[in-house]
């Protein structure tokens, strides 16, 4: 069965689940912040490892202390669970990053 688009309700229902978490130009959307570079680098990595496993993945911006982190899934044209799942097993390792 293919993925389809949730629902605005749906979506808006599962951020309450994700705090930090925003619907930004039609994708999940989060910035985090770390302690330096080197931890910030260290969390894109782990994330791409998630996105790998996932085989889902997001548009990943690392700047100096910083990362931002937006999400879709395209081939539906919208925001689904895959979506979430990725989001929620980014929020499981970011407090072992040091994020805020």
């Amino acid at each position: 069965m293919p993925t389809q688009p949730l629902s605005q309700k749906e979506i808006e229902d599962r951020l309450r689940e994700l705090p930090g978490w925003s619907v930004h130009e039609d994708r999940l959307a989060r910035n985090y912040r770390f302690e330096d570079h080197f931890a910030a680098t260290a969390f894109v990595i782990h994330v791409a490892q998630i996105q790998q496993e996932l085989n889902h993945h997001s548009d990943l911006t690392l700047g100096y202390d910083t990362v931002a982190l937006a999400v879709s899934t395209h081939s539906v044209g919208g925001i689904t669970e895959k979506d979430f799942e990725l989001a929620d097993r980014v929020e499981g390792i970011a407090p072992g990053h040091g994020a805020s």
